[in-house]
């Protein structure tokens, strides 16, 4: 596994003052870092952001943040190991005091629910699109339990790679630890649609404010 990972960003990511938050694409199994950037414009986001490339190489261009082993429950340690991955990504460069909006699909829906509950305090308003959240206890599930904060949850009702156990896992886990915010999409398939990221862009200015979406 790579764990020095590779990104595409949003052109004045370099050249902008120190941003209160930064946004985080995470793209799903076996794609890659071009996959979710251009959610930026159709979000029409007004902050900056990086696409990150999963440090699991798979071929043809692809890569993964784990492997599949037994479908909607991921073996602990490759995902613990993925997480960690993203930390060092964002320690090396984002600024300490900006916090990070992580919009994931499917596996990168994963990730993006990691960065929540193992670093709570640096992350706000994460987006999971098409995902699930890991099995296993993580060190701030504790803090998100008491404090509950704003986390999307979309995925489209025909979805047929999620499976149920990992449906039905996050579906008792997300709102015992979040104020959740779930849309379920008729007619849409493992996926995302223009109805969600609709949703996603008025969940962003309602819980981030004017600053990170364009009006």
């Amino acid at each position: 596994m790579n764990t020095t990972l590779r990104d595409v960003r949003s052109p004045g990511w370099a050249t902008s003052p120190s941003p209160s938050e930064a946004v985080l694409f995470l793209h799903g199994f076996g794609s890659n870092e071009l996959d979710l950037a251009p959610l930026a414009p159709a979000l029409g986001l007004g902050l900056p952001w990086a696409s990150l490339r999963a440090p699991l190489e798979l071929g043809n261009g692809g890569a993964a943040w784990f492997q599949i082993t037994t479908p909607g429950v991921p073996d602990v340690a490759p995902v613990q190991q993925a997480t960690d991955a993203i930390w060092a990504w964002i320690e090396q460069n984002v600024d300490p005091g900006t916090r990070i909006i992580p919009i994931g699909f499917s596996q990168g829906g994963l990730m993006a629910s990691q960065l929540l509950r193992t670093r709570p305090e640096r992350v706000v308003a994460p987006v999971v699109l098409g995902g699930f959240v890991l099995g296993a206890e993580q060190p701030g599930d504790g803090l998100l339990a008491a404090q509950r904060p704003p986390l999307f949850w979309g995925r489209g009702a025909e979805d047929g790679v999620i499976a149920p156990v990992a449906i039905a896992r996050t579906s008792e886990f997300l709102p015992n630890h979040t104020a959740l915010n779930e849309r379920i999409y008729p007619g849409l398939g493992h996926g995302i649609n223009a109805a969600e990221l609709a949703d996603v862009r008025e969940f962003l200015a309602l819980e981030v404010g004017a600053r990170a979406v364009a009006a």
